[in-house]
């Protein structure tokens, strides 16, 4: 059913934007953010969920952190403050143009929030991962969540997203997915924005 944001394997994409070495002494909580989208990476891995990996002008901001996981794959660099660049735009379109785009990394109120309005003016269904994406300020990454929810695009969490996906523990891979979650997500400082809503 289309618009309850109802999450499903065929059709979707993990976006794993900018998560690199220059920005790890700056961001808020960026080990526990790290973290979860590096297990949002293994599910997709096990689910068969495609991902695609950014880099935010590599030359001055460095690699992506080798802790994601995500060294096998090709990082699209980019100088935009949007992860819908050319050959992001050519990978989705390769892989049949998914409709559902699942959304870690940083920053929330930039390359996050300009991600997600592309993505939502192509009309596609955005879910962002909020324990899985961070900014400088806690204030920023609060205030934009709140912002790209108003713009339609779906809050969830990373242990709720693997869940999801899988919705049913006779799941062939839901064993997999389980090993995942045994330890729960770390506390990334979410509950003051909840608070307020």
């Amino acid at each position: 059913m289309a618009g309850i944001g109802r999450l499903s394997t065929k059709g979707s994409v993990l976006l794993l934007c900018d998560m690199q070495e220059k920005f790890r002494p700056n961001i808020f909580q960026f080990t526990n953010i790290v973290s979860n989208a590096a297990r949002l990476l293994q599910a997709a891995r096990v689910l068969g969920i495609p991902p695609i990996v950014t880099e935010q002008y590599p030359k001055g901001l460095g690699p992506t952190v080798p802790e994601l996981g995500a060294g096998d794959l090709t990082a699209h660099a980019k100088t935009k403050f949007t992860m819908m660049i050319e050959p992001v735009e050519k990978e989705l379109k390769a892989l049949g143009d998914p409709k559902i785009a699942i959304l870690c990394g940083i920053e929330t109120q930039a390359c996050i929030a300009c991600t997600t309005f592309d993505l939502l003016e192509k009309g596609m269904e955005v879910h962002i991962v909020a324990d899985a994406v961070s900014s400088r300020s806690q204030t920023d990454r609060l205030f934009a969540l709140s912002r790209l929810r108003q713009s339609g695009a779906f809050l969830t969490t990373t242990e709720a997203v693997l869940l999801q996906l899988v919705q049913d523990a006779q799941h062939p891979n839901f064993r997999e997915i389980q090993k995942l979650l045994v330890q729960p997500s770390p506390d990334t400082a979410l509950l003051s924005f909840f608070s307020s809503l």
